[in-house]
């Protein structure tokens, strides 16, 4: 899965975390979603929670969204 594997790299191996960010990336999944944009998706949940957001319906929000400037 690629969050995990994101997750691995950015060095996050708290149990609980993990989880977290599993149930946002199953959440957020889309029909027809190929594995580039499933990498880009699992970076954007994985960068919004280094950022300090960690509350799961948020996470799911913006992970739903494009990446923005």
């Amino acid at each position: 899965m690629p969050l995990h594997r994101k997750a691995e790299e950015a060095g996050i191996i708290s149990p609980a975390e993990l989880a977290l960010l599993a149930r946002v990336f199953e959440a957020t999944k889309r029909a027809g979603e190929n594995e580039t944009e499933r990498e880009a998706r699992a970076s954007r949940i994985l960068g919004y929670y280094l950022a300090g957001i960690d509350d799961e319906d948020e996470l799911k929000t913006l992970a739903r969204q494009p990446l923005q400037r």
